[in-house]
Formats: structure tokens, sequence, C-alpha cells
């Protein structure tokens, strides 16, 4: 079972916060986004034009079963793992962190840039709206929920230490 598990939309800083909290713990880290790229040779762009959007969520939901059952350490999950019903069942018990952040935090960081197929024709519109639909899951499946607007992420991987009460090594 994974020490850690954070969800969270696109450009929160899973996988920055996720590598800090590996190293603090002395574990691993895993990102199921890093699994399917590897797996599948592509980008996740490429399969979302190739093979469109269900065909991803297909590959998320099999990458994130196996990343739960093989990995004991801090494991980020992509932004939109949890739209799968049986994604959410499978992370109860986990010790799930919501890492959260408001628009304008994600226009800083991101610059909302179309790279990112599920942001390609109005980005801040979109954004917003992909939170309006995930924003109750990602708090449904977390047992801790920590802002990260305006924070480093060594102040995040901190609270999520802090929210956890875990020990730094």
């Amino acid at each position: 079972m994974p020490a850690i598990v954070l969800v969270g939309p696109m450009g929160v800083g899973k996988s920055t916060v996720g590598r800090l909290l590996a190293g603090h713990l002395g574990v691993g880290y895993r990102d199921t986004d890093d699994d399917i790229v590897a797996a599948q040779g592509r980008t996740i762009a490429e399969i979302f034009v190739d093979e469109g959007e269900p065909a991803f969520r297909a590959l998320e939901k099999a990458a994130v079963r196996a990343a739960l059952a093989e990995h004991d350490g801090v494991l980020a999950l992509g932004g939109g793992a949890v739209l799968d019903e049986e994604t959410r069942t499978l992370l109860a018990g986990h010790r799930v962190v919501y890492l959260s952040m408001e628009v304008e935090e994600a226009v800083k960081r991101t610059g909302l840039n179309v790279a990112r197929p599920l942001l390609a024709v109005n980005p801040r519109k979109q954004w917003r709206e992909l939170m309006e639909a995930r924003r109750h899951l990602y708090e449904q499946v977390a047992v801790a929920v920590v802002a990260t607007d305006g924070r480093t992420p060594e102040e995040v991987t901190q609270s999520v230490l802090d929210a956890l009460e875990l020990k730094q090594r």
C-alpha cells in the first residue's frame, strides 16, 4: 500500500511535492501518468488525439490499479483519475491527500497552456469547469486537503506531513 497518494488538478504540483515527500520519508516515488507514457511510448496528449479520452481513461484506470497494488511509497495520480468510480473505491483506506489550488494559481503555474488536451479551447473556462466537476471527487477520496496557492513546494510538503502526522527521516 502506498504511504501517501496525491490527487488534484493538473499543474497543482503533485509530481514536485510527491518527490519531496518521498525524499523526506525515505521511500520511492511513482506517478501513474509517467507509467502510462512509459507503457504506451507516447505522450498523454498523443493518446488523447489518437484514441480519445475514453481510451486514455481506461489506461489510467489500469495504471492506478497496478500502482496501488505494487507501490509502497508516494504515488501521484493524474488529475482525472478520480472520475472513475472503481478508482475512487480502490482509494478507500489509503492516505490520500488532495492538493488544491484556485484558477488564478493555475494560470500562474501552467499558463493554462494548450499543450494540456482538456484545456485546448478556452483554458481558463475549461479549468473552472473541470474543477467544478472534480473538486467534490477529490474531497471525497481525501483524508486531508492541502492548499498550494502562494506556497513553495517545501511548504506544501511540510503541510502534507503535518496533516498526516508523519515524521520526516
